[in-house]
């Protein structure tokens, strides 16, 4: 399994890294360098972990000396006349505490939060993977609407080219009206098909622009996928050893158990060094205070200073039932955190079995519906010639067009879902990480710099400098595209425009593709 694993990361990466780069074309390396550098949802995630950083020297200041500072200024209401009146003072004070023994409860908190972040980190690698493998299928849906935008579009021009022979046939009397009439209907309904394509192609480049950060332009072929398990049982044990969500986890549970460990400590005794200075200054009220005149409170110090030092043991021997309750409520999070890790290890199973079974079907349907292609081509020229012999109806040839279409777009349709299946068994596995993928445009994202940077601080006031989004917005008009410009209406579906077909997509092009009736 460890050897497999070492074998699969180099292979993960090597096909991203070998991918070709086309002139003025965007490769699925690039668009994912890209989401890498500027997707909010991998941004959030950064911040989240930087947080959950910040949980260790938070639990550390617990076992820091604590100083603090008093000063304030008092006079009794009911007059100067003696000190249990209070008088008129000022004072001030530095009061020090330095906890000795806390009974665990500071280690097992240090320790709790230094999983979580074990956890954290686990969680943006698992945030990676999913995003990728939304990035991958943002990219796929792409090329696939592309490709299905260029076979409806070659099919209304086939079908346009239809209706102007059977037009000429029947002004010639070889078709009737009704054949002209089978010839219109079926150029409708492929204008509609090729409209509602277009806008499956326009509300998948919006979704490439929201996942991505930028409208997608020419998209070059995705290199090939790496090898993956001969079985769906290889697999499974592949995702349970390297899934990132089973690893947070994990480090959640281990968490969960120093809490238990932080809760019982509250019922242990604490010792703590305690120290401090206090000052005194009577404002010249001294005198009066003590029952003699004013005029004599130059005989009198005015200011008393107190310096102290000492130990605190405090024993806990009764907290209402507190302790206890917090405990108990220890031990079920733990417990609700087991729980999660066994519904989260179905949910890996799961994925990798269900992904492996999309991928080995697409690869079937593949291979299918290849031959449904050629098959087709052959029947839709036969069903052309027999035609133009007599023995076919106009409509009949229409029904081989439409059936040749239909097993194009299955085909794209397949070839896509095979790929985004691989690429999602790759997440399963916990192998489709930024740092599995060889990107390009910079440095990867440390996850363990911040948290080395904040682990030891022990300043009040070292706050971070005010953030900027690093994040890229996706304002601003929406570019226009020639192979979704809508068609112009032509009542009497006679002329209707030439649809650009658009490049990058998975159409095969045979040459007959689009080869007029004879």
């Amino acid at each position: 399994m460890t050897r497999f694993r070492r074998r699969m990361v180099p292979l993960a990466g090597a096909a991203f890294l070998l991918a070709p780069v086309a002139a003025r074309a965007d490769t699925l390396r690039e668009a994912l360098a890209q989401a890498y550098a500027t997707s909010p949802i991998l941004a959030e995630a950064r911040a989240q972990l930087r947080a959950t950083d910040e949980g260790v020297p938070i639990a550390k200041a617990q076992s820091r000396l604590q100083v603090s500072g008093t000063v304030g200024i008092t006079q009794s209401v009911d007059g100067l006349t003696t000190f249990q009146n209070g008088a008129r003072v000022l004072t001030g004070g530095i009061n020090l505490s330095y906890p000795l023994f806390q009974g665990g409860r500071v280690k097992n908190a240090i320790n709790a939060a230094e999983s979580r972040v074990v956890a954290g980190r686990a969680d943006l690698r698992a945030t990676e993977g999913n995003f990728f493998t939304q990035a991958v299928a943002a990219y796929m849906d792409v090329i696939r609407d592309q490709s299905v935008v260029e076979l409806n579009a070659g099919n209304v021009r086939v079908l346009e080219t239809n209706l102007r022979a059977s037009r000429d046939r029947f002004q010639v009397g070889d078709l009737t009206r009704t054949d002209v009439a089978q010839s219109e209907a079926r150029l409708s309904i492929a204008r509609s098909q090729l409209a509602t394509a277009q806008g499956n192609l326009t509300r998948s480049r919006e979704i490439y622009r929201r996942v991505i950060g930028a409208w997608p332009g020419k998209l070059d072929l995705p290199p090939s996928l790496p090898k993956l398990p001969a079985t769906p049982d290889e697999a499974v044990e592949i995702a349970l050893a390297n899934n990132a969500a089973l690893a947070a986890v994990q480090a959640n549970t281990k968490a969960a158990d120093y809490d238990i460990g932080a809760a019982r400590a509250l019922r242990m005794p604490t010792v703590s060094a305690v120290g401090g200075n206090s000052y005194n200054n009577y404002l010249n009220t001294r005198a009066q205070a003590s029952g003699f005149p004013s005029n004599q409170n130059n005989q009198f110090d005015q200011t008393v200073e107190q310096s102290r030092i000492g130990l605190a043991l405090t024993i806990p021997l009764y907290q209402g039932g507190g302790v206890s309750a917090r405990v108990r409520q220890a031990q079920a999070l733990q417990n609700a955190t087991v729980e999660q890790g066994v519904d989260i290890e179905r949910q890996v199973i799961a994925s990798a079995r269900a992904a492996y079974a999309i991928f080995l079907a697409a690869g079937e349907a593949i291979t299918a519906n290849q031959q449904a292609v050629s098959a087709n081509r052959l029947a839709l020229e036969g069903a052309r010639a027999e035609n133009s012999a007599g023995t076919r109806t106009v409509i009949e040839v229409l029904n081989a067009e439409q059936e040749y279409l239909n097993a194009q777009v299955l085909l794209v349709t397949a070839q896509h879902d095979r790929y985004v299946a691989g690429f999602a068994l790759l997440n399963a596995m916990g192998v489709a990480e930024a740092g599995n993928l060889n990107l390009e445009g910079g440095a990867l994202y440390d996850p363990i710099a911040n948290y080395k940077r904040v682990r030891n601080r022990f300043g009040d006031w070292s706050d971070n400098a005010k953030y900027q989004p690093q994040s890229t917005r996706t304002t601003g008009p929406t570019p226009v595209n020639a192979d979704t410009q809508p068609l112009a209406p032509d009542p009497l579906l006679g002329d209707a425009p030439t649809v650009p077909a658009p490049a990058g997509s998975l159409v095969p092009s045979p040459a007959n593709r689009d080869r007029p009736p004879r």
